[in-house]
Formats: C-alpha cells, structure tokens, sequence
C-alpha cells in the first residue's frame, strides 16, 4: 500500500495490524501483504530475546509505530525518565514512524496499576498534561500521539468533553490524536454522550492514526475487550471519521482469544469496504446506555471503597 502525507504531516501506511506474539512464526514463514505493524513498547523495551528478534526482522520489511501503556501522562507522578530513555532507545533502534500512547494515567506514588485510568478533564488537568507532553516531546525530540481511551467512570469535576480536552491539547503542544474509533463507541455506551458528536467535533486534521477493535456488549455498559470481531456500529463511526480525516492510518486491534492471523487480516480488509461505502446519517443508529449519576464519581478509588461522592 502506498503511503502518502497527511495534512499532518505523517505518512498515511494505509491498513495495519498489531504485532502479537501468538503470530510471530506466521509472519517469519510468510512475510503476509499488510500495509504495517504496530507494537506495544513495553513489550520490546530492554528485551534482547525472541521476541526483539522478531521485531528487528519485521522493522526491516514493514512500517512500524511504537504504541505504549506505561508514559501515564496524566498522573501526578514525576515522569519517569528512566522509561523515557528505553522508548527512546527503541526507537532509535526499529526508527518507528510515530510513538503514541494515551490519554491517561496508570499509576501514582510509584504503583503502576496496570491500566488506563480516566482522566478529570478541567482546565487544571488540561495546563498539567500539555505542560508534561511538552517535556516528553522535548526528550524523545518528536511529536507523541495520544489515543481517547475506553472509560468506564468519570469525575464529578470534569467540566471539557473529552474531544474538545484533546483538540486543546493538540492545539497547545502540536502533539497528535490517536482517534479510537471502538473506544469512542465504548465509551459513549457506558457514559450516554453522542458517538457521532464526538467524532465530527474531533480536530481531523490532527489525527494521525485510528484504532478499530472488538469489544464486549453487556447490554447495561460495554468493555473494551479487543477479543472479537468490530461492532457494525463502529465500522459506521469508522466510516464517519475516514470520511472527515481524508483517510488516515488504521489498525486493527486484537488481543485476546486472538485467532489465525489470515483471520485477522479477512477482518482488516472489512475495513477497505468501510472506506468504499459512502457514510450517510440517515444509515447510522448508535444505541447509547445513559448512566445513573451515581457512577459519575470525584475519585475512583472512592468509588470501589464504597465512599465516592
């Protein structure tokens, strides 16, 4: 696939997948035609075995973009430099055409939790994180991407929507938007907001890339499981965004019950008949599961010990 600039100012490397290890003796025996590969940077990072091997091959034949979990750049943490360096390193080593990571935070005093916590989106969060991507780009000499992640709770203090957070910061710092597409649908259920709202208030020209994975529908809420095939209601969304971008990189996410890779690729290639079918309101129907106020909480911790308020 052929690779053109964005308005951005980024290659568009067209359809890509993520680099799992559950593929690795696939890829090497097959070499398949995708347009790129995305990995998750922790898992590279300070590894020298197998699994660096692999990706030093892949690195040599495929575009590769370095997607963490771990900068937490929204905690209140000191960033940790010590990590910076080793995403810096490897970078220096595959030369991966972005970094991104997300719009969260993972941790504090020093306790990674291991996911992707929701930020309260207000002013003072808003200065707090433009003022540590400044940092970060200034180490990793680079602009960094940030993805809107799936959410499940939310601040009573948050007072920006989300898409209106991330143009702020992208105006601010000149960094990117990883727009999720599954994650903006996941999250519209679990919060009751307007999917499409979200993505026709998004900046476009500051995307750099998409997400599409699969998630879980409880009925009551959704849970980003990326286990599964993608929802007709985000291959819509997909559409809508494709469509105000002018066409961006995509991904297919899929990290768990991960099947044959000549599976996962049938699946990306729905996403070229998303971008041949024309997106048109009138289609479209977003069911979306208003929440009771009472999982709109000030602290999460709270919120699980039983005292949110």
């Amino acid at each position: 696939m052929s690779q053109k600039s964005t308005p951005f100012s980024f290659p568009n490397l067209g359809l890509g997948v993520g680099l799992r290890h559950a593929h690795f003796r696939y890829l090497l025996e097959h070499w398949p035609e995708v347009g790129w590969f995305e990995v998750i940077s922790e898992n590279f990072m300070d590894d020298q075995g197998w699994s660096r091997h692999v990706l030093d091959r892949v690195a040599e034949r495929y575009p590769v973009v370095m997607h963490g979990v771990s900068l937490s750049i929204g905690s209140t943490d000191e960033l940790d430099f010590e990590y910076l360096a080793s995403l810096q390193a490897l970078a220096a080593a595959i030369q991966p055409k972005w970094i991104s990571d997300h719009l969260c935070w993972t941790g504090v005093l020093g306790q990674n939790s291991h996911d992707l916590l929701p930020m309260p989106l207000t002013e003072e969060s808003l200065a707090h994180v433009c003022h540590r991507v400044d940092i970060v780009q200034d180490f990793l000499e680079r602009p960094i991407i940030l993805e809107n992640p799936s959410t499940y709770l939310a601040f009573r203090q948050s007072t920006i929507p989300e898409w209106e957070f991330l143009n702020a910061l992208t105006e601010t710092t000149g960094c990117g938007i990883l727009l999720d597409v599954n994650n903006v649908y996941v999250s519209s259920r679990n919060h009751g907001f307007d999917p499409v709202e979200y993505v026709n208030n998004i900046r476009a020209d500051r995307v750099v890339q998409m997400h599409l994975a699969g998630h879980t529908d409880n009925g009551d809420h959704c849970i980003d499981t990326h286990d599964q095939p993608v929802a007709d209601p985000v291959w819509n969304l997909f559409a809508l965004a494709r469509r105000l971008t002018g066409g961006v990189s995509t991904l297919l996410e899929w990290d768990s019950r991960i099947p044959p890779f000549p599976e996962v690729l049938d699946e990306l290639c729905k996403a070229e008949r998303a971008i041949e079918r024309p997106w048109r309101v009138e289609e479209q129907v977003f069911s979306r599961t208003p929440q009771s106020e009472d999982v709109v909480v000030s602290n999460p911790v709270d919120f699980m010990l039983g005292t949110g308020s």
